[in-house]
């Protein structure tokens, strides 16, 4: 026996309230990494962004992509469910100390691209320093 008919007002909106789908980068930004003789390529799925919306960056040996879309105030519409989400979402891959200079972007149809070098730079500042 259920204390609260199936249909009601109320047990729709708690329904709604638990089924609300919670976005994270995961989510939106999907990536398959493979290799392509000497680079690795990041493809990441990112629908519904403009490469306007797209910062690709690299800092401290790491690649970081990032989408930021606005949210659009239309004040005409009066909306019973809203489902896409805006904001910003990020993700981030350890890719070593690489040249920036070789990184390249592209992004078509809603898919980013981002080849990179499999080749570390070797590091001159280190010194050995002699015991005496």
């Amino acid at each position: 026996m259920h204390l609260i008919p199936k249909n009601t007002f109320f047990r729709e909106i708690f329904d709604d309230l638990f089924d609300m789908p919670i976005m994270r980068s995961g989510d939106i930004m999907r990536s398959d990494i493979y290799e392509e003789d000497d680079n690795y390529v990041v493809e990441m799925d990112i629908p519904g962004f403009n490469k306007e919306d797209l910062l690709v960056d690299y800092n401290n040996g790491y690649l970081n992509i990032i989408a930021k879309k606005e949210t659009e105030q239309e004040e005409n519409k009066n909306y019973i469910r809203r489902e896409r989400y805006y904001g910003e979402y990020k993700r981030s891959f350890y890719v070593g100390d690489i040249d920036e200079s070789l990184i390249k972007a592209n992004f078509e149809n809603g898919i980013l691209k981002v080849i990179f070098p499999k080749k570390q730079l070797e590091d001159n500042s280190k010194k050995v320093i002699e015991i005496e």
